[in-house]
C-alpha cells in the first residue's frame, strides 16, 4: 500500500459504505484523498468522523461541478467511482415502468460523467476503478435493472481499458455487503442479512472494508486492467 504515498485519490461516492471505507484505507496508506457525495448531511457526518480526508458535496450528474473539482485537484493518480447516483426499483421487469427501469441507469451515466470529466487531469500511469455488483452475472428475480446496469459497467470497463490505455481501468463487483442501505430494516437487519447469506460458502455478509481492500489492489497493482474483481463470499458459485 506504500505505492499510494502522496498519490492523489478521488473517490466519488466516498461518504458512506464501501466508498468511505476505501477513502479511509487510502488515507491510511499515505494518499491525499478527496471523497465526494451528493448528500450534504452525509458529507458533514463523514468529515467530522474522518479527519485527513477532504470531503466535497457533488452529484455525479453535475458535469461542471466534476470538472471544477478535478481542475482544483490538478493531477489525479486514481479515481474510484462507487456512487449509486440513481433511484433503483426492486421489482419484476414487467411490474416496472419504463421510466423506473431507465432511472437505474443513472448510475451508469454518472460513471460515464466521472470518467469523461476526470480524463484530462489523469496522470500518465493513472487508474480508474468502477464498482458493479454480483447481480451483473447472477441475477435474482426482481433485480433485472440492477443486473443490466452492472453488466453495462463491466462491459464499459473492458472497452475503455483498451481505448484509454495506458490508463488502467478495472471494476470491483461486491456481493451482499453490510452497509447503511440495510438500516431501513431496523431491528431485523442482522437476522435478515444472516438469512440472505446463509447458503453462501462464506455464510455471512461482507464488510465494506473487505471490498475496499480489493479496490486498493486495483489502484496499486500496475499490471491489472480490464479486470473484474469479485468480492462476494462465493455468490457466483453454483
Amino acid at each position: 500500500m506504500s505505492k499510494l504515498h502522496q498519490h492523489h485519490v478521488v473517490i466519488v461516492g466516498g461518504t458512506s459504505g464501501i466508498g468511505l471505507a476505501t477513502a479511509v484505507l487510502a488515507r491510511d496508506a499515505g494518499a491525499t484523498v478527496w471523497a465526494v457525495g451528493r448528500s450534504a448531511e452525509r458529507v458533514a457526518a463523514a468529515a467530522a468522523a474522518n479527519p485527513g480526508i477532504q470531503f466535497e458535496t457533488l452529484d455525479t450528474h453535475d458535469r461542471a461541478g466534476l470538472t471544477a473539482l478535478f481542475s482544483k485537484i490538478g493531477t489525479i493518480d486514481h479515481v474510484v467511482a462507487a456512487a449509486t447516483g440513481a433511484n433503483r426499483t426492486m421489482a419484476p421487469f414487467l411490474d416496472q415502468t419504463q421510466e423506473q427501469f431507465r432511472e437505474a441507469f443513472d448510475k451508469f451515466w454518472g460513471y460515464c460523467n466521472v470518467i469523461r470529466e476526470s480524463a484530462p487531469f489523469l496522470a500518465t500511469d493513472a487508474s480508474i476503478t468502477l464498482v458493479s455488483g454480483s447481480p451483473a452475472r447472477k441475477c435474482n428475480p426482481g433485480m433485472s435493472s440492477i443486473s443490466c446496469v452492472g453488466s453495462a459497467v463491466e462491459a464499459l470497463t473492458r472497452a475503455l481499458a483498451v481505448e484509454m490505455a495506458p490508463t488502467r481501468i478495472n471494476v470491483v463487483a461486491p456481493g451482499l455487503i453490510s452497509t447503511g442501505m440495510f438500516d431501513r430494516l431496523g431491528d431485523q437487519r442482522d437476522s435478515a442479512l444472516a438469512q440472505m447469506t446463509q447458503n453462501l460458502p462464506i455464510n455471512r455478509p461482507g464488510q465494506p472494508e473487505e471490498v475496499a481492500s480489493a479496490i486498493l489492489l486495483t489502484l496499486t497493482n500496475g499490471y491489472m486492467t480490464g479486470s473484474t474483481l469479485d468480492v462476494d463470499g462465493g455468490t457466483l458459485l453454483p
